[in-house]
């Protein structure tokens, strides 16, 4: 007999090579209690190891996203509890994922649940979005990137209103900021993210991985050392099949068949 909490995360292949990841929660608008946090994990882990899987959806429903962490986690914990807490190990393969992952956000995404959105690559809001650190409200400040990602993406200022004030990002501020891709119609993030994925799914797999990994390095490698690394990862993908199949495909003017190898 299944556990109902196999049910808080819904895991669907979408088209080919895509994945999409529901936050099924509904009753505690997603929030993202340690069990769901540790099933994200388990299953971009398990899509990282698998070679059919090329780019990742993650979408909550239609109203919220995931409305931060657990009060009722948050509420029985100590200082020695939050700090040996299970949940940054968690949050590091998340952030660790090496395929593209992308957020299709409506309504509300809020502490915990921002986080979430700025381990994502590429983040679709419909235009009631809303992306807020309200933890200070609570006596307490974010854990999981609130203090750390979010100034790198908003900037200084953003980031303190967000933070000190708990006030949260339109979605139009959230794209303006640079949190967000893209702003669609409300209802339409879900098939946008989807149609960015099966783009992405369409393209050379090594190139997009490695294309993520270099940009994301920005955050936390010195300039001089990030060319370094650029130009590396660009020379090892002249080793692979997939570029002799590019350049191929584009003197026999067809369209390239990726095999990810």
């Amino acid at each position: 007999m299944s556990d109902a909490s196999d049910n808080i995360l819904l895991v669907e292949p979408h088209g080919d090579h895509v994945l999409l990841l529901r936050l099924n929660r509904p009753e505690k608008r997603n929030a993202l209690a340690t069990d769901l946090l540790c099933k994200v994990a388990e299953a971009l882990d398990t899509a990282a190891a698998n070679d059919s899987v090329r780019a990742v959806v993650i979408t909550g429903a239609d109203k919220f996203f995931a409305a931060g962490a657990d009060i009722n986690e948050l509420a029985t914990r100590d200082t020695g509890g939050a700090l040996n807490d299970p949940r940054p190990a968690i949050w590091a393969r998340i952030r660790n994922f090496t395929k593209p992952l992308i957020a299709a956000v409506e309504g509300w995404s809020l502490g915990a649940g921002n986080e979430l959105v700025m381990c994502c690559d590429l983040v679709v809001s419909g235009e009631r979005g809303k992306f807020g650190q309200p933890e200070t409200n609570l006596g307490i400040i974010p854990g999981a990137g609130g203090t750390v990602t979010l100034p790198r993406l908003v900037g200084r200022s953003r980031a303190m209103k967000m933070v000190l004030l708990g006030d949260p990002l339109s979605a139009q501020e959230a794209f303006e900021a640079g949190l967000v891709s893209e702003v669609v119609a409300d209802g339409e993030a879900l098939a946008t993210a989807l149609d960015m994925a099966a783009r992405i799914a369409a393209r050379a797999p090594l190139a997009m991985q490695q294309g993520k990994a270099m940009v994301r390095a920005t955050f936390e490698t010195h300039q001089a050392a990030h060319l370094t690394m650029e130009r590396q990862a660009f020379s090892a993908l002249f080793g692979t099949a997939d570029k002799k199949e590019g350049t191929t495909a584009f003197f026999e003017k067809r369209d390239p068949e990726w095999t990810g190898r």
